[in-house]
């Protein structure tokens, strides 16, 4: 069975590791602050100024004043830290971030992303989307395998304008785990109950599988 978006956060929630600084992109990224794994402490930072940042708040409880940079209302745990957005690219371009979560429309086997714009589509802009993939060396992608019309969004080439080239590292969909590497998507996880064949059938970029290949646990 293909995962939930929540599901998906789960997953990605255990590649986290104790002490590591954190930054989540819009959308799918933002649930990982949900699942943190216990016996590890680590910081989210939120490009809009943030670091310490909690799991979403309880119904009733939002502050309007705390955001992250989607704009959705979150919690800030003890010790947590508000600040400008200079201070916080400053943390981001001078790497002291282990690892970057972020959404995507698209992404190629060589590693390049794209998750700003549509042509033909208004967008506010690519917001700090180009400094994250431009600065940390750690980049795990949570995306749909396909778009709405069934169509692979796991290419050979990124079809839409470009965030970032040959930077991400690994992928989890609601089908997969591939590891980018060798200008090659290598399967590592399925989804339980998804089999290689669904995934090879919904991955136009060219998929490794070597071996057996384990079920995720969420």
């Amino acid at each position: 069975m293909a995962l939930s978006k929540q599901q998906i956060a789960q997953r990605i929630a255990k590649e986290l590791q104790d002490k590591w600084y954190v930054n989540l992109g819009i959308g799918i990224p933002t649930l990982v602050a949900n699942y943190i794994p216990e016996g590890i402490e680590v910081e989210f930072q939120s490009e809009n100024g943030l670091l310490g940042m909690g799991p979403f708040p309880i119904e009733g409880t939002e502050d309007a004043d705390l955001i992250n940079a989607g704009k959705q209302t979150v919690t800030v745990l003890d010790g947590g830290s508000i600040f400008d957005s200079a201070t916080s690219f400053s943390m981001i371009r001078g790497k002291h971030v282990q690892l970057t979560v972020l959404g995507a429309m698209e992404v190629a086997q060589n590693g390049d992303i794209a998750n700003w714009k549509i042509p033909g589509k208004m967008v506010k802009g690519m917001g700090g989307a180009m400094d994250l993939v431009a600065s940390a060396d750690n980049i795990i992608v949570a995306m749909m395998h396909t778009n709405k019309r069934g169509e692979s969004k796991i290419l050979k080439e990124c079809s839409l304008p470009l965030t970032g080239v040959g930077c991400v590292t690994k992928v989890v969909t609601n089908l997969a785990v591939l590891e980018v590497k060798d200008n090659a998507f290598h399967l590592i996880e399925r989804a339980p109950g998804v089999s290689i064949e669904e995934i090879q059938n919904a991955t136009q970029g060219t998929l490794i599988v070597n071996g057996e290949i384990p079920e995720m646990i969420i």
